[in-house]
């Protein structure tokens, strides 16, 4: 509980000092400011709660805090929908579990079922299933073949962050390694919100903090992401550059699931490259 409590207080402290009282139009306090950003009372007027309440919630003190008073935090701090989320899973994670009330913790999913696969391996462009901690679950034949080799640690599951923090291929085969690793860092926090409990994605927080300076040091910015929409740019070391769009759906009776479709532009190069590249492959059982 107190780590969970510490959550909170870290996250909204790391959200409030990006703002400054000039950019909200909020009446500055008096006194010498010993913080950047907005104090803890800036805050709670704009929210229009007093001072001693947003402290204790800042605290982690979130036992009865309505979902408007949250909300009216959100708005105060400027938080996007994925800070807002986070900000409503981590005060969840702090309510204590009764008899029918759902409980915090949350299984992550390793496998997906055979229709599932079968609906990847009918897709022609390359096409992923992950669960929260960006272990990669499933594939098909073209997205294990643009990918190439899934890990250099036998035994180990391929995973996103680890691949991009730890794997000496990364900085090859990422064109924007730098957003690739702000991005994973910003989903792992995220996830953390959402299955604060599950000791894998608690194992892989810690392995990659110990090992990757420059994650614990993005880790510390409590940046969070939820996959939408977007842009990825590789360089396959078969056929070069390609570069693709994608769309993320959530899986159907798994909420931990997420598939991403990567999606290519007709007669592009990329395209050319992904045709290319799908005649040399030979589909194979998938080990993911």
């Amino acid at each position: 509980m107190d780590n969970r409590r510490a959550e909170i207080k870290t996250f909204l402290a790391s959200r409030r000092a990006r703002i400054t009282p000039e950019e909200t139009g909020v009446p500055t306090f008096g006194g010498v400011r010993r913080v950047p950003g907005l104090r803890r009372e800036e805050v709670a007027f704009l929210a229009g709660v007093s001072v001693d309440y947003y402290a204790r919630i800042e605290r982690g003190h979130t036992s009865g805090v309505s979902p408007e008073v949250l909300d009216a935090i959100a708005d105060a701090l400027r938080l996007d929908e994925a800070e807002r989320e986070h900000l409503f899973d981590l005060v969840q994670a702090t309510r204590p579990v009764g008899p029918g009330a759902r409980s915090a913790r949350r299984s992550v999913t390793t496998r997906v079922s055979l229709n599932l696969q079968l609906v990847l391996d009918a897709i022609t462009v390359p096409a992923f299933v992950q669960n929260l901690r960006g272990d990669h679950v499933a594939a098909n034949a073209i997205g294990r073949a643009l990918y190439g080799d899934p890990s250099d640690e036998p035994g180990v599951p391929f995973n996103y962050a680890r691949f991009v923090f730890l794997n000496p291929r990364a900085p090859e085969f990422y064109r924007d390694l730098d957003r690739m690793k702000r991005n994973n860092v910003a989903l792992l926090r995220q996830a953390v919100g959402r299955a604060p409990e599950d000791p894998g994605l608690q194992a892989l927080v810690g392995e990659l903090s110990t090992r990757s300076v420059e994650f614990a040091d993005l880790w510390a910015s409590h940046d969070v992401l939820r996959y939408r929409s977007g842009s990825k740019r590789y360089h396959h070391a078969l056929v070069g550059d390609v570069e693709f769009g994608y769309e993320s759906f959530e899986v159907t009776g798994a909420s931990d699931l997420l598939m991403l479709v990567y999606t290519v532009e007709p007669d592009s190069p990329t395209a050319q490259a992904m045709q290319l590249l799908a005649n040399w492959s030979v589909p194979a059982e998938n080990t993911y």
